[in-house]
């Protein structure tokens, strides 16, 4: 069914005054206490991520191109992007926020794989019990093969910072080249824009040209105002939270700000897969993944020089072994996508090693869960050796 233009001023309308409080907040000055702040500015930043992904989702009908690519694929992730900078612009002055900024950092990427992908599974087998279609797994279509072959190569580089203890002064050169050619490899090939949009986004886009660019440049503007406002606060909440209440900050920034900044990505992959769109729900989900292990990683030791630091951005024995724990998640979820395949089994498995974290924290767990995902994922690379070739080729012609 057809969403209505009630519906959508109501939604819209919704999203800007649960954002509304975060605002008003900030430019008050009013420094909030974390019980205030951790649910006003966390909702703002859900907020602005839902109105940053209309616009993204609606501008598509008016651009094309390399840059339009980098552009919304920078605007998807932008909330995530805002804390995290923030945590390593700060550490260059206050050493102790270098912890945040990986923490951020490694808790988006693993709730990605190990939660996100693994709903797009559940709902599409849900979907299809529900229209009583045939039972199968989710399936990537061929030119997902770009997204696999460049998260291959990131995959490798992102064992270095475990390796060197340090998001060193070479990431930014080595990962934002990679996003860059990426995004040209995917503008040589050319992309579908095909997909049928639900929701908000459908109805903006079926306005006449001028409504559509400025209900368009609208959203983008106000999903930024409210990003910029609640981003800050919103990390400085959760450290202080930690420091109040006795609960590790590490833990808080790392699962908690990621949260509310991913949720609203993720409804929308679970909304596509609901609807049997499988290949959009976990192709999204990917395209995020090789973003925030290559454009991410690569600009924190950039916000951190700009913040006081040095050039590289220090990590200590934790982080080197959070770091770690995600990078060879990445081995294993690569391992698992690359015949363009997603097995329920292996859903259920990358949710099982993820879900095993909380339940054994401890540096020696981290260590044996980092062994038993690169195990089984070079395991499976090896069966599937060939389809990775495909996937190299595919990144790199």
């Amino acid at each position: 069914m057809e969403i209505t233009r009630t519906a959508v001023q109501v939604r819209v309308g919704l999203a800007v005054a649960v954002a509304l409080p975060a605002v008003v907040l900030r430019l008050a000055g009013a420094h909030a206490a974390p019980a205030v702040g951790i649910p006003v500015y966390g909702v703002g930043v859900m907020a602005a991520a839902v109105l940053l992904m209309w616009a993204a989702e609606t501008a598509r009908a008016d651009m094309s191109g390399a840059l339009a690519l980098a552009l919304l694929a920078l605007i998807a992730v932008l909330p995530e992007y805002a804390v995290d900078l923030y945590y390593a612009y700060a550490a260059g002055s206050k050493p102790e926020y270098a912890a945040y900024a990986a923490a951020n950092m490694t808790g988006a990427n693993r709730l990605l794989v190990g939660v996100g992908w693994t709903l797009v599974v559940l709902a599409f087998a849900l979907g299809a019990r529900r229209l009583r279609a045939g039972a199968r797994d989710v399936r990537l279509d061929r030119e997902h093969r770009i997204e696999l072959g460049f998260l291959a190569l990131a995959a490798v580089l992102g064992f270095l910072p475990a390796l060197t203890g340090e998001l060193g002064w070479y990431l930014p050169i080595l990962l934002i080249a990679l996003y860059a050619a990426y995004i040209l490899r995917i503008a040589r090939h050319g992309t579908r824009n095909d997909e049928a949009l639900i929701g908000v986004a459908a109805w903006l886009t079926a306005l006449g040209t001028p409504g559509r660019r400025i209900a368009t440049w609208a959203l983008f503007a106000a999903g930024a105002v409210v990003v910029f406002a609640a981003a800050e606060p919103f990390a400085e909440s959760l450290v202080e939270a930690g420091e109040a209440s006795g609960i590790d900050e590490f833990l808080l920034v790392q699962w908690l700000a990621p949260l509310a900044s991913e949720a609203p990505e993720l409804i929308v992959a679970v909304l596509f897969a609901w609807r049997l769109r499988d290949s959009d729900a976990i192709g999204a989900l990917l395209s995020s993944k090789v973003n925030q292990w290559t454009l991410l990683i690569g600009t924190l030791p950039l916000a951190y020089r700009i913040g006081g630091g040095g050039w590289s951005l220090p990590l200590d024995d934790r982080q080197m072994e959070e770091v770690l724990l995600t990078a060879a998640q990445t081995v294993l979820g690569l391992a698992f996508l690359v015949d363009l395949y997603f097995e329920r089994w292996e859903a259920a498995a990358l949710f099982a090693l993820f879900a095993v974290q909380f339940v054994l924290p401890g540096e020696s767990a981290r260590l044996v869960l980092s062994g038993v995902y690169l195990a089984v994922g070079f395991s499976v690379l090896i069966v599937k050796r060939a389809d990775l070739a495909r996937a190299m080729r595919a990144a790199l012609p």
